[in-house]
C-alpha cells in the first residue's frame, strides 16, 4: 500500500477512517478539536483590538494569515494533492468557512448584534442534532439535553439576562443568522464524509475564503489602513481563532466525537466573556456565573457515556 485512498488517490493522513473508531484515538481527536473552542474564545478580545477595520477586510486579512500558516505543509504534498481533492470537499471547505462569515456579517448588518449573535450560536445545538445523521452515531437524550443546557447558558450570556425581543423589521438579519448557524453545523458534520482529505488542505480553503472576502470588501466597504497594533491583532487572529482554529477543528470533526465537540463549543462565548472581563473590557455579572453553571452542566451531561467508558477501562 502506498498510503493513498483507493477511490480518490489522495494521500491518507496518519489517521484513517477505521482508526477513528478506536476509543483512544477518538478521544485524542476530540481533544484536538476542542483546542479550536479555546482559540475561538479569544476572538472577541482580539477583534476589539483591531479597531474599526471593516468586517470583510478583517476576514480577508486574517484568513490570509491562517492560510499561509498551513501552506508549507500543503505545498509539501505537491500540486497533485489539490488537483485530486474531490469537488465536494472543495465546495464544503470553502462554502463552510466563507459561507459562515458572509451570513454572520450580513446578520450583524441587518439585526441587533445581541439578537443576531444568539441566533447564530444555534450551531452547537444543530451539530449535536445533525450528528444523528452520521453512520455509526447514535443521538441519546442526554446529548440533546446537554446541548440545550449549553444553549440556555449562551442565551443568558449573550442577553445579560434581559431577554430578547425579535422584531419584524430585522427579519433579513434574523434569517441570515439562522443560515449562518446552519452553514457551520452542516460543514462540521458533513466534514466527516471526507476523513481521507488531509487537514493540510485547510490552508487552501482559508486562502480561497480570504480571496472571496477581499472581493466582498472591495464591493461593500472602504479600506482602512491598520496601524502597527492592529496588524499585530490581525496576525494573532490568523494564527488563532480565524485561522489556526480551523485546522484543529477539521481534525476533530473528522475523527473525534462530533456530539461532544458541539456541546463543548458552548464554552467559547463563556471563555470569551471571561477574557474580556480579565482585560477590563466587560463586567462580571450574575448571568456570567449562571451561564457557566449551565454550560458546564451541559458538557458533563453530554459526555456521560465517554466518562462511563473511561471508568470501565480503568
Amino acid at each position: 500500500m502506498d498510503g493513498r485512498d483507493t477511490h480518490t488517490g489522495i494521500p491518507l493522513e496518519e489517521t484513517t477512517p477505521g482508526s477513528a473508531a478506536r476509543p483512544d484515538h477518538r478521544l485524542k481527536a476530540t481533544g484536538t478539536g476542542a483546542v479550536a473552542v479555546l482559540l475561538w474564545a479569544s476572538l472577541a478580545l482580539l477583534t476589539t483590538l483591531t479597531g474599526h477595520i471593516p468586517p470583510f477586510q478583517l476576514t480577508a486579512m486574517a484568513f490570509t494569515v491562517g492560510g499561509l500558516l498551513g501552506l508549507p505543509r500543503a505545498l509539501r504534498g505537491g500540486r497533485a494533492l489539490a488537483r485530486e481533492l474531490p469537488g465536494g470537499a472543495w465546495a464544503l471547505g470553502i462554502g463552510g468557512l466563507f459561507g459562515y462569515h458572509f451570513f454572520y456579517f450580513l446578520a450583524l448588518r441587518n439585526a441587533p448584534a445581541v439578537d443576531a449573535g444568539l441566533l447564530a450560536y444555534l450551531w452547537p445545538l444543530l451539530i449535536v442534532v445533525f450528528s444523528a445523521l452520521l453512520p455509526g452515531e447514535r443521538l441519546r437524550w442526554w446529548h440533546t439535553a446537554g446541548a440545550v443546557l449549553g444553549l440556555g447558558g449562551t442565551f443568558l450570556l449573550v442577553t445579560g439576562g434581559q431577554g430578547v425581543q425579535l422584531r419584524g423589521a430585522y427579519l433579513l438579519g434574523y434569517a441570515a443568522a439562522v443560515v449562518c448557524a446552519l452553514v457551520w453545523a452542516a460543514y462540521s458534520v458533513a466534514n466527516r464524509r471526507y476523513p481521507q482529505v488531509p487537514t493540510d488542505m485547510v490552508a487552501y480553503f482559508c486562502l480561497a475564503t480570504a480571496a472571496l472576502a477581499a472581493v466582498c470588501h472591495l464591493l461593500f466597504e472602504t479600506t482602512v489602513r491598520p496601524d502597527p497594533g492592529q496588524w499585530l491583532a490581525v496576525l494573532a487572529l490568523g494564527i488563532g481563532p480565524v485561522g489556526g482554529a480551523f485546522y484543529v477543528w477539521d481534525h476533530g470533526t473528522k475523527h473525534g466525537d462530533i456530539r461532544l465537540l458541539g456541546t463543548f463549543s458552548y464554552f467559547a462565548p463563556l471563555l470569551s466573556t471571561a477574557l474580556l472581563v480579565a482585560a477590563g473590557r466587560a463586567d462580571a455579572t450574575w448571568p456570567v456565573v449562571a451561564a457557566g453553571v449551565l454550560i458546564a452542566g451541559g458538557a458533563l451531561l453530554t459526555s456521560a457515556d465517554v466518562l462511563r467508558a473511561a471508568r470501565r477501562r480503568d
